[in-house]
């Protein structure tokens, strides 16, 4: 996000913004849809108890649901030289689903980080969390979003550069300058800061606790798969979440102190390397869920089997017959 200057139309008429960033969103959106799909499926029907953990990741997965359902909106935007016409309201509303995903995602991979930590630091613990907890916790967790992300709604988000483009929350008026930095700010530091503090402590407990529990009745299995749970959400936080926060509040930070900063390419590759989360979430349910994980090899070999089916008819040998061919006169 920038100030309206003559200098930001090269970076909202590049091929950055309108050929690399649309396809990342398309990449986003073929692979989020389907698997975020099965993925709410799964955890809504055909998990028989609704365990904490499967609550929490059909939050997680609606989350991103509800962000992937309004991609295409984006992509039409960049691929239409950044100049966004279906009108403010619309406009608000996908900002609103942008942020609204990034924030549910990062406090509840926090929430299912901490759950991570009682089951396998804690595991005959009679404190855990039940699935009573876990709905009040995820209602709760809809609600901060909620409001964190209702400012966005109440400034203009559309911004008219030149006389043909109107960008699409690329762009901030100096006179609406003054709510925007406190309001990043304290939105980085609930929606990210806070979350990632969480899961980096949930995730030294767990190291610690594993490397120790020589008696710990845990399999080589499981240990492994804790640890690649902890390297796919620590991926996940480098890579998806933490350039786009750490660039908006420096970005605002400076503007605080009057000085005027032109991170608007970085912020936009950003905050696009941020939708990547709605692909590597199905990676934590796949380690986490064993209804998940079983839905998808099913998934999998019934198409396997449908494939071999068809090939198998195709290449099925002509039956000869052994009556002659030639009529008898």
């Amino acid at each position: 996000m920038s100030l309206p200057k003559s200098d930001d139309m090269p970076s909202l008429k590049g091929n950055l913004t309108t050929v690399f960033l649309p396809l990342v969103y398309i990449f986003v959106f073929i692979v989020g849809l389907p698997t975020n799909t099965m993925a709410v499926f799964v955890f809504l029907f055909k998990t028989k108890k609704k365990h904490p953990a499967s609550i929490l990741m059909a939050n997680l997965a609606l989350a991103d649901l509800l962000f992937i359902v309004w991609l295409p909106l984006k992509i039409t935007y960049h691929f239409n030289g950044n100049d966004w016409t279906f009108g403010e309201p619309l406009c608000k509303v996908l900002v609103g689903f942008f942020y609204g995903n990034m924030y549910c995602s990062t406090i509840f991979i926090a929430c299912i980080s901490v759950l991570r930590y009682w089951g396998i630091v804690h595991p005959l613990s009679r404190k855990k969390p039940n699935s009573c907890l876990t709905v009040c916790v995820s209602v709760c967790v809809w609600i901060v979003v909620w409001l964190i992300t209702t400012p966005l709604y109440m400034y203009q988000q559309t911004v008219k550069v030149s006389n043909l483009t109107t960008t699409c929350h690329d762009v901030i008026y100096r006179n609406q300058l003054d709510f925007p930095i406190g309001y990043f700010l304290t939105m980085g530091i609930v929606g990210y800061v806070v979350p990632c503090v969480v899961c980096t402590v949930a995730y030294l407990l767990i190291l610690k606790s594993l490397k120790s529990s020589f008696t710990n009745a845990m399999s080589n299995k499981q240990k492994r798969k804790a640890v690649i749970f902890m390297i796919t959400v620590l991926v996940m936080f480098l890579v998806c979440f933490t350039p786009n926060n750490i660039t908006l509040m420096v970005h605002f930070s400076l503007l605080a102190r009057g000085i005027e900063n032109n991170t608007h390419g970085l912020y936009i590759i950003t905050l696009c390397l941020s939708s990547l989360n709605s692909c590597l979430d199905p990676f934590v349910y796949y380690f986490i869920s064993e209804e998940f994980r079983d839905h998808v090899k099913n998934s999998l070999m019934c198409h396997s089997t449908r494939s071999a089916k068809r090939m198998k008819v195709a290449f099925r040998p002509l039956k000869l017959s052994t009556e002659s061919s030639t009529a008898s006169p």
